[in-house]
């Protein structure tokens, strides 16, 4: 039995498991209660003929009635799959993606609108962002008339894009039923322990993501082979014996899957994915330098002679940076694209590191034929961002982490950390361990230690604080949690009335960084190359942090003096592909860089707080300082 969407499957699988009713449905479904009643409605239709019911039991829910067990039970023993429908557009994409990657002959539209109940017309709107995805490979779409579309492009684009686009889905949902439609059923399964082995024998270290996209890989290469789309004309030389033992082992157990005969230029193109991932030793004297050397050299000059903070005697970082860029550059070389998931968190949390790496980078991309993306660079952004905290105390500002030990019940537990997470809700409880473990604890990795129970402390501050805690132990859970902060002082040394303004007419961007910066330099702030530098930094990748917040600046600190331009844009400054409402342009000076780096803080501050819609009402810059210092009085 075939569901016809995928909702009634879940309705389905969720009613043989417990009774619920229709207000839980409807809120587990996010669809309304007479849509839970006309689906439980098609449901029992369709489970006429297979001896079971859905009822409603008033005060219980809906329930399971089974009217003939015979045929309940071989209707369980089919396992009813759902007909896959994609509902939503980003949906209809991701399939729409992966029947012109898989497809041997041409698409019609009229064919897959009737499949999936939508109209020609919504899959052609739809088609404007398969397209776009398809031009990132160098693959494109040809249309002939009574034959339907046809994709066209090399077969290692092919590849590389339907990988790329599986790897995310299953990152999101590694059930995702079109991963079963894109793959040879089970292929992936078949393929994980031979790999891991191939990969031990040769002594070549993966990371567990990197084995994983590694083995979706070989997944489609064996579906693509299987169907007759070998790989042609690659060689890739240039690696460790150890990576070409890997793909000669791992080229083997393809072959056997795929049931044909590999050519060189597919074990040619494993060595290019393993090398692209594996992880190297750290030791300096185990690296060969080559291009990663000077990419290194350049990036720590670079910061030392714009930014004035000098990593270049910074060994660890050095070598850790090392490590990395030579598994990058055979990535950029080959244009492999590694999904960073945590980029949107490094550019909010990491500011500053981020604008010395991307400036870097860019700079030596003038020098070099690779293009680094933005992916790849904050992965180096984190290796920048942890050598600045270890010499400057500067970069990610996290919150109190704090390790609860209870040896109370669950719901006492539950309830102390609503309390504490209620008192000071910028508190991060990481870890709740009993007594017994924690006495078995070598040290303790968070930043201090609240218990209900004497203790002996160990290497970081304890507080012992009872179920229902008295004013007293609050106030010593607070000395921890609430540090002084620098940050009203950077509010007042910084900002002032006469570089604040609300903008109320339509402006572009380039037009406000050019009345900013003509005032700043009447002013003597900056000097006449501010302006080029920040259009310049525009134009390599957006200053926008967040949530409506906009940093334009410079490349390097140019400005004579330190000083903050806050403009306000109820209606909006159209901002690259977004709309910036709130825009802080830094005019940061050498003398002045280390103090006004805390400036950064202060805007990842008001994106945590979402302070934009507050800002955006400030009448005038008392309101916009008094809502600034509110949410800066809550850290």
């Amino acid at each position: 039995m075939r569901f016809p969407n995928q909702r009634l499957s879940q309705l389905f699988d969720m009613l043989q498991n417990e009774t619920l009713p229709q207000d839980e449905l409807a809120l587990r479904l996010a669809v309304s209660t007479r849509t839970v009643r006309a689906d439980i409605a098609a449901l029992n239709a369709l489970l006429l003929d297979h001896g079971v019911q859905f009822v409603l039991n008033r005060g219980a829910g809906y329930q399971i009635r089974v009217i003939d067990a015979g045929r309940y039970a071989a209707l369980q023993a089919e396992q009813p799959r759902q007909l896959r429908t994609p509902r939503t557009s980003a949906e209809r994409v991701h399939y729409l993606l992966v029947r012109f990657l898989t497809s041997a002959f041409s698409l019609k539209l009229e064919t897959l609108a009737e499949e999936w109940f939508v109209s020609r017309a919504t899959l052609q709107s739809d088609m404007a962002e398969v397209r776009e995805w398809l031009t990132r490979y160098n693959l494109t779409i040809e249309t002939r008339p009574r034959y339907g579309m046809k994709l066209f492009g090399s077969e290692m684009s092919i590849r590389a894009c339907l990988t790329d686009l599986l790897w995310q889905l299953w990152q999101e949902d590694a059930s995702n039923p079109l991963l079963e439609e894109a793959l040879d059923t089970g292929v992936q399964a078949r393929l994980a322990a031979p790999l891991q082995h191939c990969f031990s024998q040769s002594r070549v270290r993966l990371t567990d993501e990197g084995e994983q996209f590694i083995c979706l890989y070989c997944a489609v290469a064996v579906r693509r082979i299987s169907e007759g789309y070998p790989l042609s004309d690659f060689s890739a030389d240039d690696v460790d014996e150890s990576v070409r033992e890997a793909a000669r082992a791992v080229a083997r157990v393809l072959q056997q899957q795929a049931g044909k005969p590999l050519s060189a230029a597919e074990e040619h193109w494993l060595r290019v994915h393993i090398a692209a991932r594996q992880i190297l030793e750290s030791a300096p004297s185990a690296i060969n330098a080559d291009d990663g050397e000077a990419l290194v050299n350049y990036i720590l000059r670079y910061i030392n002679s714009n930014y004035n903070y000098n990593l270049l005697t910074d060994k660890q970082l050095h070598a850790d940076l090392l490590t990395h860029i030579k598994t990058m550059i055979t990535r950029v070389r080959y244009q492999i694209n590694i999904p960073n998931p945590l980029l949107s968190n490094i550019k909010q949390h990491y500011p500053l590191a981020w604008d010395m790496t991307l400036a870097a980078v860019s700079n030596w991309g003038k020098y070099t034929p690779y293009t680094i993306s933005e992916n790849e660079i904050g992965f180096l952004v984190l290796h920048i961002g942890v050598g600045l905290e270890r010499h400057y105390n500067i970069g990610y500002e996290r919150h109190p982490r704090v390790l609860l030990v209870c040896d109370t019940g669950n719901s006492t537990v539950r309830m102390i950390q609503a309390m504490l997470l209620r008192k000071y809700p910028q508190l991060e409880v990481t870890r709740i361990i009993a007594l017994r473990d924690y006495e078995q604890l070598s040290e303790v990795d968070e930043d201090f230690v609240i218990t209900t129970a004497r203790l002996d402390e160990k290497n970081k501050p304890t507080v012992l604080m009872s179920p229902f805690p008295t004013e007293y132990q609050l106030e010593q859970i607070g000395k921890l949690v609430l540090v002084d902060r620098t940050r009203p002082r950077m509010l007042e040394k910084f900002f002032d009335a006469s570089h604040f303004m609300i903008v109320d007419q339509p402006i572009s961007r380039e037009a406000l960084f050019e009345k900013l910066s003509h005032q700043l330099e009447a002013e003597g702030y900056v000097g006449p190359d501010f302006l080029d530098s920040v259009t310049e930094r525009e134009e390599i990748v957006s200053t926008m942090l967040g949530d409506g917040i906009a940093l334009p600046h410079s490349l390097g600190l140019l400005a004579h003096k330190t000083v903050v331009y806050t403009v306000l844009a109820p209606e909006g400054i159209p901002w690259g592909e977004e709309t910036a409402h709130v825009v802080f342009l830094l005019a940061i000076s050498k003398s002045e860089y280390e103090e006004a780096m805390g400036i950064y803080e202060l805007f990842v501050t008001l994106l945590r707080e979402r302070a934009v819609p507050r800002l955006q009402a400030s009448k005038d810059f008392a309101s916009f300082k008094a809502v600034a210092i509110e949410c800066l009085s809550r850290l």
